[in-house]
């Protein structure tokens, strides 16, 4: 490689070209190892285990995708609190929040995932949606959802994130974080404010009649007809 650099310096020749060419190459050679490699793989398989593993493949990328897709995944990756509300369990928090001032300045992620930087976040949120997936296909949930510590101590730090002036030069209250408060060394910001923003305790017979946006059936119409479902 070197050789080829200096004969095309001392020839004129465009080094970014040679250079380009040289990468060219290289890539063509890796292409061509993976080439290989899936071919030595795949000889060391019948034909028969070749098509049970094809089917198989097929099946467990089919089937996850259609999880993914009736658990609407794709909507977990926004900030839009609708997302929420797919668990039907949601729609007293969501009604609660909807009609509250936070309703008009944050959304549920703003208090309820932390913000010190992407990676925490998404995390987080998946840690947490899936700690919930469990509880609900296990029919676990409680009739009054609460916040577990770890949920608590995001949402303190976040109510301190967004009301750092009132906090830390008006009244002086945010200098402690929820696990000090559990100790005893300070109170938590919801020993005052309770009823923010949620109101009282909420639970699914406290709020029957909610007014929130469920999501539509994820079944497609000609499948509801088929069915018989459809209109019902």
């Amino acid at each position: 490689m070197l050789d080829l650099l200096l004969g095309a310096k001392i020839h004129g020749v465009c080094l970014d070209c040679v250079v380009l060419y040289l990468l060219y190459l290289r890539k063509e050679n890796i292409a061509n190892m993976i080439k290989d490699k899936l071919k030595s793989i795949l000889s060391a398989f019948s034909y028969r285990q070749k098509v049970f593993l094809l089917v198989t493949g097929g099946l467990v990328v089919g089937l996850g995708g259609l999880f993914m897709y009736l658990l609407r995944m794709h909507t977990y990756l926004t900030d839009d609190p609708s997302a929420c509300v797919n668990c039907h369990i949601m729609t007293p928090y969501y009604a609660t929040w909807m009609h509250s001032s936070h309703g008009r300045d944050a959304t549920c992620n703003d208090c309820h995932v932390p913000h010190n930087n992407i990676f925490a976040k998404y995390y987080f949120k998946a840690k947490d949606g899936m700690n919930h997936v469990r509880k609900f296909v296990t029919f676990n949930e409680r009739q009054a959802i609460t916040a577990e510590d770890a949920s608590a101590g995001v949402i303190m730090d976040n109510c301190i994130r967004c009301h750092t002036q009132l906090n830390q030069e008006f009244v002086r209250s945010g200098r402690i974080n929820y696990m000090m408060a559990k100790r005893g060394e300070g109170m938590a910001c919801w020993d005052c404010h309770r009823d923010v923003p949620h109101g009282g305790m909420n639970s699914l017979s406290s709020t029957p009649n909610a007014q929130v946006p469920l999501p539509d059936s994820p079944v497609p119409d000609w499948l509801q007809g088929m069915l018989g479902k459809k209109g019902k």
